[in-house]
């Protein structure tokens, strides 16, 4: 899954949470703050998981 793909779903997904909290009367501030505290999330994550693996280690010589 390519990182555009993973912050793309991230960013559906916060903004349908701070639609939720706006409808339920949440402060404007307070859905602010969670947002870009989710966001430095998502963000963490979609590297943690684009992230390319290390190829394996050859075997030490003898």
């Amino acid at each position: 899954m390519s990182f555009a793909l993973y912050m793309l779903g991230f960013i559906i997904v916060i903004a349908g949470l701070a639609w939720g909290a706006m409808v339920a009367g949440v402060p404007q501030v307070y859905i602010l703050i969670g947002a870009v505290i989710l966001f430095g999330i998502g963000i963490l994550s979609a590297v943690k998981r684009t992230r390319p693996k290390d190829p394996p280690s050859a075997p030490p010589a003898q």
